[in-house]
């Protein structure tokens, strides 16, 4: 089954046996995209997160069938080391990682959420960052968080999360 849509900013195709394989595993074994990691396989732990036309998903439990003409993101696509995302700038200054492993999904899924809400408050991090950290790193999570939401200028905040 061949399916077509946008990742990256760039046209893709790819041709998979069975339409119902996970969208992670297209991502991670075919097209070789590493930054959207495996955490629990059932769309709880927020590892996998990635947007879907400008949406966070949780790709472990997403059918690859279901993005046929759409636009997906992935860790990769969302800034550059010379001009990273402001997401990722804020975890950079704030030092969020301590092993690193699921912090990919927490900037994808915060990413979304400041997309929808350019000014979170804490509670709205609580309400909507609902992903799982081993190592507990919330509370510079949280910092970073507000950290990207200053360095977000207002009009990208209200476009495409994207980087072009």
């Amino acid at each position: 089954m061949k399916i077509s849509f946008v990742l990256n900013n760039e046209p893709t195709t790819v041709d998979i046996a069975d339409g119902t394989t996970p969208l992670l595993w297209v991502i991670r074994d075919t097209l070789n995209l590493k930054g959207t990691k495996f955490g629990c396989g059932k769309a709880a732990c927020g590892a996998c997160t990635l947007h879907i036309d400008g949406v966070a998903i949780r790709s472990c439990s997403y059918p690859a069938s279901f993005v046929e003409g759409k636009t997906i993101v992935t860790i990769e696509g969302l800034g550059t080391a010379k001009n990273p995302h402001p997401v990722q700038q804020a975890w950079l200054e704030e030092i969020v990682p301590q092993c690193g492993y699921c912090q990919p999904g927490f900037m994808m899924a915060t990413a979304a959420l400041l997309h929808q809400n350019p000014k979170p408050t804490d509670e709205d991090i609580d309400q909507n960052i609902t992903n799982v950290c081993r190592c507990a790193t919330y509370y510079r999570m949280r910092k970073a968080i507000h950290r990207a939401a200053e360095l977000t200028p207002e009009k990208e905040a209200t476009s495409d999360t994207q980087n072009s």
